[in-house]
């Protein structure tokens, strides 16, 4: 019975943080953003989805799009044939960013598996503390990455998040101060700050106590850059 009712609370966490950050907005919704040099749009509407990146050059301009369906590149806006070893690559990397430009919204998809760790304090306030997995089965292909996500007891908006990540031979852990936060027709949008452990063989649970005694190290910031929200 206790680990069904921390079950239930960890759900009932991530439904209110989305329900705050504007998710029943953004099931409907056209959102378009800069991000290090590149442009990126995002169509939702009743569960399918059209995720763009634009990257222009002095002679190119490449527009990847990622769908329910599948993953296309148009060069110039013609499409051009893919490698199958690269689609599941570039269409990660679009869908990546999306991803992130939105939390916690789409925390309540099947492939999700949530936690509750527990209340915490960080810099004098009370958090949640929730970790993520996800299935196999429905997952991506980064299924195995495991997320921990720190909600704001009162306002029930995420304030700091954490994941590990393997990449190849690169494997890591990072965690994220949300800053810069602001609403665009009712959608929550905030910019990070990017940080890694001092210590190579740090746990992700333990990111938030190493982050109070600056047992972390900045790399570099997230910025989300005129965002339009139709």
């Amino acid at each position: 019975m206790f680990f069904s009712c921390k079950q239930e609370d960890a759900q009932y966490i991530i439904d209110k943080a989305i329900e705050v950050s504007g998710g029943s907005l953004i099931d409907s919704s056209s959102i378009n953003f800069n991000f290090r040099d590149r442009h990126y749009i995002a169509k939702r509407h009743n569960g399918s989805f059209s995720y763009g990146r634009l990257t222009v050059s002095s002679k190119d301009s490449i527009l990847d799009i990622l769908t329910n369906t599948g993953f296309k590149r148009l060069v110039n806006n013609t499409p051009v044939s893919i490698p199958d070893g690269m689609v599941l690559k570039y269409g990660s990397s679009v869908n990546s960013v999306h991803y992130f430009s939105i939390l916690p919204y789409g925390l309540n998809d099947s492939a999700v598996n949530k936690k509750y760790l527990g209340k915490v304090t960080i810099k004098n306030k009370p958090y949640h503390k929730i970790k993520i997995t996800f299935n196999k089965e429905g997952g991506g292909e980064d299924f195995e990455d495991e997320f921990v996500y720190w909600i704001d007891v009162e306002t029930f908006k995420v304030d700091y998040l954490a994941y590990s990540y393997e990449e190849g031979d690169d494997t890591g852990l990072r965690f994220r101060e949300a800053y810069n936060e602001r609403y665009v027709k009712g959608i929550r949008f905030v910019d990070y700050i990017n940080f890694k452990p001092l210590d190579k063989h740090a746990s992700l649970l333990l990111l938030d106590s190493l982050y109070s005694i600056k047992g972390l190290k900045e790399l570099s910031k997230i910025k989300l850059e005129e965002v339009k929200v139709e």
